[in-house]
């Protein structure tokens, strides 16, 4: 067996064995886990996490409460910003290294150079490393969609959960609300509760179709449980009484449906208000409404205010929306970069009502990244002034030349989130 020295040749390597065309089926997923020895059928109760918008939120916040009442608690999410490691933590700690590489080049050698996704094969390698490692949960986020996502191998999760359902990935998922719901609710298993966040009436009426004909508990909110801000205080309610809690520390208003999801999680598994307390005040999520307050980009804004989000739908845009609406006034300037398969129109239309101006960028090292000059196009196209520039350094110089206080958000995709991230170190 070939010895790599580092993950990251690993990494490379395995981007080799990807199918030429993507068919969603988890045959690949069977067959690779069969030859390692099926870890994910030894690994601690598991929540499994689906949805459009907030997952990563939602799982950061439940792990927080879970760490609050003493828990340790698996992690897998995706994608990574800055290192590939943010995607894998084990009990509580992003995997190290020396163990990401020898179970990634464990998997890689079983596979025995069979076609198969990067993704697939990396998550077969987290659940190794979820194993051999003792916790007391695992907490498990779909990479796409949910029926034929690759973590959809778990056959008995303790709990799922599905939040927001809205439209993105429609070329893989399909091209309504309800049909994406469906595919979002393959992760609802037989007999297993599933909490559902905030939807839209389609999707809501899928979710509970599926979870009807699996015989699975529905804790939906608006029937099962609320949450709601009153009076700088986040309020949950379920059918086992109430809970005043402080806001989320995850910043927006839609972090309080994220938060209730994890809270109403939380106490379907039985936990207390301490732990229901922490979910909202201990939890961090980078890139989601992230302020940057030190590193060379900062150091060069000065004055400047500047925020970082890797939103990249029309929802995720209208979040932001109503998260600036209730910040106090100030000029607020976007630089932004998307990928190719997004809907870049339909993001920035509802920014185009906050944002002064739009420097466009091309996402570095992205092969489908869209080009500034067409992201300035679209931009122009609802209305809102665009230039174009060669890096975010340029894009922020500029800006903060013609207005030094300016408020700055750097906006449109994880993956130029996770380039601002490391630029930003």
């Amino acid at each position: 067996m070939t010895s790599f020295t580092s993950s990251d040749a690993v990494l490379e390597r395995m981007m080799r064995l990807h199918p030429k065309v993507i068919d969603l089926t988890l045959d690949r997923m069977g067959r690779c886990l069969n030859s390692v020895g099926n870890p994910h059928l030894q690994l601690p109760p598991v929540i499994h996490l689906a949805g459009t918008n907030g997952k990563g939120s939602t799982q950061a916040m439940i792990r927080a409460g879970l760490e609050t009442d003493g828990q340790r608690a698996h992690a897998y999410t995706s994608p990574h910003l800055a290192r590939f490691h943010e995607r894998i933590r084990v009990a509580g700690k992003l995997i190290s290294e020396a163990n990401l590489t020898a179970l990634l080049d464990k998997v890689y050698a079983a596979n025995g150079g069979e076609t198969i996704t990067y993704f697939e094969i990396t998550t077969v390698a987290a659940f190794l490393a979820f194993k051999e490692t003792h916790a007391d949960w695992t907490l498990l986020e779909v990479g796409l969609g949910g029926r034929h996502d690759a973590t959809n191998v778990i056959p008995d999760p303790k709990l799922t959960v599905i939040t927001t359902v809205d439209l993105d990935h429609q070329q893989f998922l399909g091209n309504t609300v309800a049909e994406i719901a469906y595919q979002k609710a393959g992760i609802i298993k037989r007999g297993v509760p599933v909490v559902v966040g905030p939807q839209h009436d389609e999707g809501l009426a899928v979710i509970e179709e599926v979870a009807a004909k699996l015989s699975a508990p529905v804790i939906a909110h608006g029937q099962h449980w609320h949450a709601w801000e009153e009076r700088g205080r986040m309020i949950f309610q379920d059918e086992t009484g109430l809970l005043d809690l402080p806001l989320p520390n995850l910043r927006g208003p839609h972090q309080i449906g994220n938060a209730g999801m994890a809270i109403a999680a939380l106490r379907h598994l039985g936990f207390a208000d301490e732990a229901c307390q922490g979910a909202v005040t201990q939890a961090f999520w980078p890139a989601r409404m992230q302020r940057l307050q030190s590193g060379p980009l900062t150091d060069s804004a000065l004055k400047a205010e500047l925020w970082l989000d890797g939103g990249h739908n029309p929802a995720a845009a209208k979040a932001l929306v109503a998260t600036f609406s209730k910040m106090p006034k100030r000029p607020t300037y976007l630089i932004c970069g998307m990928l190719s398969t997004k809907d870049v129109t339909g993001y920035l239309a509802p920014l185009a009502n906050i944002a002064e101006s739009l420097h466009a960028v091309a996402i570095p090292g992205e092969t489908a990244t869209l080009s500034a000059e067409d992201t300035a196009e679209a931009a122009k196209s609802v209305g809102l002034p665009a230039h174009i520039a060669a890096s975010v350094q340029d894009a922020l110089n500029d800006i903060t030349t013609k207005d030094p206080t300016a408020r700055v958000l750097i906006c449109g995709s994880l993956y130029l989130a996770g380039t601002v991230l490391r630029e930003n170190g």
